[in-house]
């Protein structure tokens, strides 16, 4: 015999006896026969609790608990094997290598008449930073001709394919018209391009959180991985998108109440390039007062430690490339604030003074949010919509950079785009909208326009529209959970 009854959420099914209870937060107890009532309802309890209270061997989706009432025994559903969860992240990583490996050495040569592989500058010289970490030679991390500026972990990431490249014997010789064809790019690019994936996973773990079928979170990888496309194949910039990534998995482990481990990921992810720092001051504002100090000395660690290694090396080259972070306006795009920069030898401009201030603005942000999001400083488990909120807010100070940096590059309107992105993944018409908006602004942004408003202004334009595509469906949610249950 076979009895179903259901309340909100709360499924009991009775079968000969023994009873099956599936629960979720916030849940009420179903009606059961009565030689089952009180068992079941002790163990949809107990099982409500151990949602409401976090368990430290949640799932990510923080799963429904199966409880056998006969047996007493807790029973998780069975899992999907990571592959198959991560399915779409893998074959869109998969895609973008196997495109940008054709396009660099036969596509692009072939359709612009050249005559060597178009492989991005700015990777060689991560490349011998990365050589010089390997060998130990920490006080010429920051001297020519690495031109590092970000802090060493953007070195670091890539010691293991420098690593492979040294003990194959090949070159890391940058291009040049007697080297047209460099012979570490193959590996090179698979590695970087591999790494930089990982924000595509991060991705797709917080969509399946959020709730994003399994067709919405495929054109979310799809549209991320063209996204991707710009940092990673185009320019070379692997240590952008890892470190978005690491800070994608730290808010979802604050989400499910991992302060500890999100303190080391995004302690990780600003070590290897800073400018997630942006974002920072938002996540703490959902965190409780009294775990921040214990939250900062973690996430500060990994840059103290590999800061304090280079400056121990060199403390002139590796202070002056930190704090400076030169960038030349002859070469990439000039804006309104280039005005402001000060102005440094070789045509150069120091862009350090306009990321203080965007950090400045991101505090402002996050101070006006403090009371928005009490509610997620007192749930051990976010909410959908606590969730979606935090990753919007962190999208918009991320691009707070694009507002105010003096001289722009193509990939630094990335970070915002793979924001908005996971957060539009939660509806069809604005996933569709908002996807198409980030391809044109990807492809858009790699003209050559001149001028400090020509090229600034239109993706400026395009950021503030990906943003508010992303931001109405929370609104639509919202109007959605607070309807009252049928």
């Amino acid at each position: 015999m076979l009895a179903a009854a259901r309340t909100g959420q709360r499924v009991i099914l009775g079968s000969l006896g023994a009873e099956r209870v599936l629960s979720a937060p916030g849940d009420c107890l179903a009606r059961a026969g009565e030689s089952g009532l009180a068992r079941a309802g002790e163990s949809g309890v107990k099982a409500r609790d151990r949602l409401e209270h976090g368990d430290g061997q949640m799932s990510e989706l923080a799963a429904p608990v199966t409880k056998d009432v006969a047996s007493g025994d807790d029973r998780p559903p069975a899992a999907s094997p990571r592959l198959v969860r991560r399915l779409f992240p893998v074959l869109a990583a998969a895609c973008l290598i196997a495109i940008s490996m054709i396009a660099s050495t036969w596509w692009d040569p072939w359709l612009f008449g050249k005559t060597a592989w178009v492989v991005p500058n700015d990777l060689w010289s991560t490349l011998v930073a990365a050589s010089r970490v390997w060998h130990l030679d920490l006080a010429g991390l920051y001297t020519r001709p690495t031109d590092l500026v970000t802090l060493p972990g953007g070195a670091v990431i890539l010691v293991p394919v420098v690593a492979v490249i040294d003990a194959a014997g090949i070159s890391l010789r940058a291009q040049g018209p007697s080297y047209p064809y460099p012979g570490a790019w193959p590996l090179a690019a698979l590695y970087e391009i591999a790494i930089s994936s990982v924000a595509l996973f991060a991705a797709d773990a917080l969509a399946e959180r959020l709730g994003a079928t399994r067709p919405k979170r495929a054109l979310l990888a799809a549209a991320g991985a063209v996204a991707l496309w710009s940092v990673s194949a185009r320019w070379g910039h692997p240590e952008d998108a890892v470190a978005v990534g690491l800070l994608l998995y730290g808010v979802l482990a604050l989400a499910q109440s991992r302060v500890t481990r999100a303190a080391w990921l995004i302690g990780a992810a600003v070590a290897v390039q800073p400018v997630v720092l942006l974002a920072l001051p938002v996540l703490l504002v959902v965190i409780e007062p009294k775990r921040l100090a214990g939250f900062l000395a973690k996430a500060a660690a990994p840059s103290v430690v590999l800061l304090g290694a280079a400056a121990t090396a060199d403390w002139t080259a590796t202070f002056t490339a930190v704090t400076r972070q030169p960038n030349w306006p002859a070469v990439d795009h000039p804006t309104p604030w280039l005005f402001l920069a000060p102005h440094l030898a070789g045509g150069a401009v120091s862009t350090g003074p306009a990321r203080a201030l965007s950090i400045v603005v991101a505090c402002g942000c996050a101070l006006a949010l403090r009371n928005r999001f009490h509610a997620a400083r007192q749930q051990p488990q976010w909410s959908a919509e606590i969730l979606a909120n935090v990753v919007w807010w962190a999208g918009v100070t991320l691009a707070l950079r694009s507002v105010f940096e003096p001289v722009m590059v193509s990939y630094y309107l990335w970070p915002p785009l793979a924001a908005a992105l996971i957060v539009a993944s939660r509806s069809w018409l604005h996933l569709i909208a908002t996807s198409t908006v980030v391809v044109a602004i990807t492809f858009g942004s790699q003209a050559n326009l001149r001028g400090e408003w020509a090229w600034w202004a239109p993706m400026l334009a395009g950021l503030a529209l990906t943003l508010f595509l992303a931001r109405v469906p929370l609104r639509r949610s919202a109007r959605i959970l607070a309807a009252p249950s049928t």
